[in-house]
C-alpha cells in the first residue's frame, strides 16, 4: 500500500507551487497559474485498480426513480459521442483540445430519472476515491463518461476503462476508474474536498483550495 500521508502532502505541495517543466504560454484558454503541456501527465495516489471490461460495472443509485447497473455491453449500446475540450489539472498544467469519446452523463442520468429532491452527486471510483458536484454540473453537454482519449482507449493509468470528464472544473472532479454515481439531497465533500481542496473547483477562478482550511 502507498504511504498515503506522504502522497497527499506531495500532491498538495505541487498544487500550491507547481513543478511542471514546460514553456509558459499566453493563451486566454489557459487559466491563471497554469502552464500548457502537450503530453498527458499521470497523477494519482499510488493506487491503479486493474478493472477489466468483463468485470466493470457502473451503478447509478440514490435519489433516482430507477437505480441502474450497467455492464460493459450495456454501456457500449448507448449513444457514444466525441467532445473536444481543454483539461486543467490542479497541479498547474493544462492540455488543450483533448478529444474524449464516451457517453454523455445527461443520457445516463436520464435513464435513472433523478428525483426532484436530488441536488448533489458523489462519484465513486474503483480505487475508493470520491468527489462531489452539484447535479446541475453534470448536465452540461460536455460532461462525459469517457472510454477513450486522443484516439485510444483509456489506459489503466488514466482511469480506464472509464473516467468522468468535467471540463469546466479542475480535473480532480472527474473520477478515474468510475464505479458509481450517487445522487443525494445534500452536499457531501469527497476525498480531496475534505482535505482542503476547493468544493467548486472552477479553474478560471483559481479555486484550488478552500479559504476556510489551513493546509
Amino acid at each position: 500500500m502507498p504511504d498515503w500521508k506522504k502522497l497527499i502532502a506531495g500532491k498538495i505541495a505541487i498544487a500550491k507551487k507547481g513543478n511542471i517543466k514546460s514553456k509558459a504560454t499566453s493563451n486566454e484558454r489557459i487559466p491563471a497559474g497554469q502552464t500548457q503541456v502537450t503530453n498527458f501527465p499521470v497523477l494519482d495516489l499510488g493506487v491503479k485498480p486493474d478493472v477489466s471490461t468483463d468485470d466493470w460495472q457502473l451503478r447509478i443509485f440514490g435519489l433516482v426513480e430507477k437505480e441502474l447497473t450497467l455492464d460493459w455491453t450495456a454501456f457500449q449500446a448507448l449513444n457514444h459521442v466525441t467532445d473536444v475540450s481543454d483539461f486543467h489539472c490542479v497541479t498547474r498544467w493544462s492540455q488543450l483540445d483533448m478529444d474524449w469519446q464516451g457517453v454523455s452523463v445527461q443520457d445516463i442520468l436520464a435513464l435513472a430519472a433523478p428525483l426532484e429532491t436530488a441536488k448533489f452527486v458523489t462519484m465513486h471510483g474503483y480505487d475508493g476515491y470520491t468527489t462531489n458536484l452539484p447535479l446541475e454540473a453534470l448536465l452540461d453537454d460536455d460532461v462525459l463518461i469517457a472510454h477513450s482519449v486522443l484516439g485510444k482507449p483509456l489506459s489503466k493509468e488514466h482511469g480506464g476503462p472509464v473516467r468522468m470528464v468535467v471540463p469546466r472544473r479542475y480535473a480532480w472532479k472527474g473520477a478515474k476508474w468510475l464505479k458509481a454515481i450517487e445522487l443525494h439531497r445534500y452536499d457531501r465533500r469527497g476525498f480531496w474536498e475534505v482535505r482542503g481542496y476547493h468544493n467548486d473547483a472552477f479553474p478560471f477562478e483559481e479555486q484550488r483550495f478552500s479559504e476556510d482550511d489551513d493546509i
